[in-house]
């Protein structure tokens, strides 16, 4: 179900999955079987989603980021992918951010670009994650260990 309010440029989503109004997808990403994007979500255009992922409101997804099957991403979470952010700066090639299978990230978390979470991990809320979390590793705080 695609919500009428939402603006899904795509037409690689997924059997059964679900997304909710007020979201931006563009051309490009590409969204897995029963995944349900909650609303006021972003999905840039290098975006790769897997299958059963939650995406809860108020999440962007910037070029370069993979989400492994069975995620589930907390409300407000924040991802970046420049290193070096400068206005008008066209030329940047983006970092890439790969969140594995099976991860679960609270809400309000912050993760930086260039970072892998592992399989199974779990980022406390409001955490800011600056280092790549090994699997089936618990991280919280500022910066997240």
């Amino acid at each position: 179900m695609i919500h009428s309010l939402a603006d899904v440029q795509t037409v690689h989503i997924g059997q059964s999955t679900t997304v909710w109004q007020f979201n931006v997808i563009l051309p490009n990403a590409v969204i897995g079987d029963n995944c349900n994007i909650c609303s006021h979500c972003f999905i840039e255009n290098d975006v790769i989603i897997g299958h059963r992922v939650t995406i809860k409101n108020g999440v962007y997804l910037w070029d370069g980021t993979t989400i492994e099957d069975d995620v589930f991403i907390g409300p407000n979470v924040t991802f970046s992918n420049d290193k070096y952010p400068r206005s008008k700066n066209h030329d940047v090639e983006f970092t890439k951010t790969r969140v594995c299978k099976g991860t679960s990230i609270g809400a309000n978390a912050t993760i930086l670009p260039g970072i892998t979470i592992g399989e199974y991990a779990m980022i406390g809320a409001g955490s800011v994650v600056t280092k790549n979390v090994p699997a089936h590793t618990t991280v919280k705080g500022n910066p997240a260990k």
